[in-house]
């Protein structure tokens, strides 16, 4: 398919500072005079200007070439860059089209294992990258991570604060999986919170993930698709963001979280979505901020160590015996980076298949070698 049709290409102005030679710029293959061969690509940016989620219209500046100024002038990271910027995606006649747009281009691009790095828009956009995967025959675990919950069910509420709720309703459901991080509390309602355990899906506050965030890279290790909203990140930080709140993430904390889900080898597309420059300082330090997100993201994904084959030399098996139900659980560690793995269901198979070798911790294996079933073997059973 013609890409053309879908993107606008990005005005000189973006790149004009960017002429190093090992700028990141230079180091990829941009829509400005003709659209990049993307079918050899690794990775694949995709602007967003739309914001009528948020029940308002775009200021006079885009989100995602801000962005990319900053992006363009970082240093090339590890790795032989396959990567292209396809500029901007041009928004539909309303929302609902904007949303079909965007999963036709993510299909194009998944079809082909090329990962969609999405810039800008509302938080509801995940709507479409999440739609996306309609078709491709798997269960799909989405990562979230946002300051707010976005479970609001009442019409005529912005989209960009009922678009999980929407998610979750989607036909057909293709969604085994729902994680969210770094909420903080009094911006949610509770029962909010019990819907979710009631699917056994996961939420963590902000304080939860701060006194053990080695112990929230399995929940990373383990996402399809991940969505992360500006908002998430503190405003002394990223205050680029109409929602933005005086708590959350640290900008540093927001970069371990890409460099995870960079290095996760199922995660197929990731959004960075929230960023209004209107509300930016005048250094533009949210745009820095995604951008290194970004940056860590890519190095992340070139430091991927292909681990998906868990019968190879590369790994030590582990077969404990429980006292109850069930006999056995089967846990594997990688010789090289030391991540574990448990098997859920061994006997499950279709679509369901890819989904029983679950990440998990370390104090995950321990609490089973004291007869205790794991809390993340008990939830993914039931999800199963």
């Amino acid at each position: 398919m013609d890409l053309t049709l879908f993107f606008s290409p990005l005005d000189e102005s973006v790149y004009q500072a960017a002429q190093s030679s090992s700028s990141v710029f230079r180091n990829i293959h941009s829509y400005g005079e003709k659209m990049p061969d993307y079918r050899a690509a690794h990775m694949a940016l995709i602007g967003l200007n739309d914001t009528r989620g948020a029940g308002h219209h775009s200021g006079p500046l885009s989100a995602p070439d801000e962005v990319r100024k900053k992006l363009y002038q970082l240093k090339k990271g590890t790795g032989s860059y396959r990567i292209v910027d396809l500029g901007n995606l041009n928004p539909g006649i309303d929302l609902d089209e904007t949303y079909v747009r965007l999963s036709e281009v993510c299909r194009i691009l998944l079809e082909q294992n090329i990962l969609p790095i999405i810039i800008g828009g509302t938080h509801d956009l995940t709507y479409g990258q999440y739609w996306a995967y309609e078709g491709l025959e798997k269960l799909i675990n989405l990562l979230n991570v946002d300051a707010f919950l976005d479970l609001e069910e009442k019409h005529g509420t912005p989209a960009d604060r009922r678009h999980i709720h929407k998610i979750l309703l989607h036909e057909p459901n293709f969604l085994l999986s729902y994680t969210h991080l770094a909420y903080q509390s009094y911006l949610i309602d509770p029962a909010s919170i019990a819907v979710l355990e009631k699917l056994y899906f996961e939420a963590f506050r902000i304080g939860q993930m701060r006194e053990k965030f080695a112990e929230m890279e399995p929940a990373i290790r383990n996402a399809d698709l991940l969505s992360f909203d500006v908002a998430a990140i503190r405003s002394a930080d990223a205050p680029g963001s109409d929602r933005a709140q005086p708590f959350g993430l640290t900008g540093e904390e927001a970069c371990q979280i890409c460099w995870y889900a960079g290095q996760n080898e199922k995660l197929s597309s990731v959004g960075f979505y929230g960023y209004s420059p209107e509300y930016d300082d005048a250094h533009r330090k949210t745009a820095s901020v995604i951008a290194t997100m970004v940056w860590y993201f890519i190095e992340g994904y070139y430091h991927r160590k292909g681990e998906s084959n868990f019968k190879s030399n590369d790994f030590v098996k582990y077969v404990v015996a429980m006292p109850v139900a069930p006999e056995t659980i089967t846990f594997y560690k990688s010789k090289f980076t030391e991540k574990w793995w448990m098997e859920v269901s061994p006997h499950e198979t279709g679509i369901y298949h890819r989904n029983t070798i679950v990440p998990c911790n370390y104090s995950d294996y321990q609490q089973a070698t004291k007869g205790e079933v794991p809390h993340r073997y008990i939830s993914t059973l039931a999800k199963l």
